[in-house]
């Protein structure tokens, strides 16, 4: 890495994210915005994939809302069968999918997409997906599944990966501007998911240069071992990227070379015929 672009990363200091109380009360005294509202949504979001039972104290450390009004919150949900517990935790139910499913099923670029996602996975015998970027995660929009699992996840439309060690996360951070780039990579949580996984600023601001020059990305057991994936960009009317979509595979049936050689001109040109129908290039 060149002096220019670690003094670049240098320069910049970590963003101040803002616990969701704190988000909350930055909205005092807008006579319309509803507090108890917003703090129950950030209850539900503080419940995560490895933290599926919390309890009120850990709701309340990871939110910064009081605990009285962490228990009202938890006690409406559960009255409204959006949660349950055993006495000491708290664990959401499926009924909480309910909140996103209708936006997630009907939403424009879902629907155009999954007669293509359908395609490519029939074309390819594997799994073929469509995300976007929310937050530090890519969020699933549409997926068109195989019988095979390849990863310990279990993704589904709705489901969240963490975006840097990710091909659809890495066509998306690609995306990016240099600023917004720089500011994602100095505040994300870049764990070391397998020995192949690329967890520096530096690293992944390297290859994410490659992904943009190149237009596609191919991650190689980064987030889990044996799993392959490729991803390419889907544009908006605008020329922006409004998604990515991958094919995963195991690394055991699929090698790089097929990966780039087979897999990528056919998921080019899906990728071409779902952005032209979206208005894009």
């Amino acid at each position: 890495m060149n002096d220019q672009l670690r003094n670049s990363f240098a320069s910049l200091a970590p963003p101040i994210i803002a616990s969701p109380a704190k988000r909350i009360q930055a909205f005092t005294g807008d006579p319309d915005f509803m507090t108890s509202l917003a703090r129950g949504l950030a209850v539900v979001q503080a419940f995560q994939e490895r933290k599926r039972h919390l309890t009120i104290a850990q709701i309340s450390h990871r939110t910064e809302i009081p605990r009285a009004a962490v228990r009202r919150c938890l006690h409406t949900l559960i009255k409204l069968g959006y949660a349950t517990t055993d006495g000491r935790t708290y664990s959401l139910l499926p009924k909480v999918l309910t909140l996103g499913h209708a936006y997630l099923s009907s939403t424009p670029l879902a629907v155009s997409a999954q007669p293509y996602l359908d395609r490519t996975s029939d074309l390819l015998h594997e799994a073929c997906n469509l995300a976007t970027l929310e937050g530090g995660d890519v969020l699933y929009l549409a997926r068109s599944a195989t019988s095979q699992r390849l990863i310990s996840v279990d993704l589904s439309v709705g489901g969240r990966l963490p975006a840097y060690c990710t091909s659809m996360g890495r066509i998306l951070l690609a995306a990016l501007d240099d600023a917004s780039l720089h500011e994602y990579l100095q505040g994300a949580d870049l764990q070391v998911k397998t020995s192949r996984t690329l967890h520096t600023p530096e690293a992944l601001f390297a290859c994410l240069q490659q992904v943009r020059q190149q237009g596609w990305c191919i991650v190689d057991q980064e987030l889990e071992q044996g799993l392959r994936s490729a991803a390419v960009p889907v544009y908006d009317a605008s020329g922006q990227v409004v998604a990515a979509l991958n094919v995963s595979t195991h690394a055991g049936r699929v090698s790089l070379s097929d990966l780039e050689q087979r897999f990528l001109p056919i998921m080019l040109s899906v990728s071409r015929e779902l952005s032209s129908q979206l208005g894009g290039r």
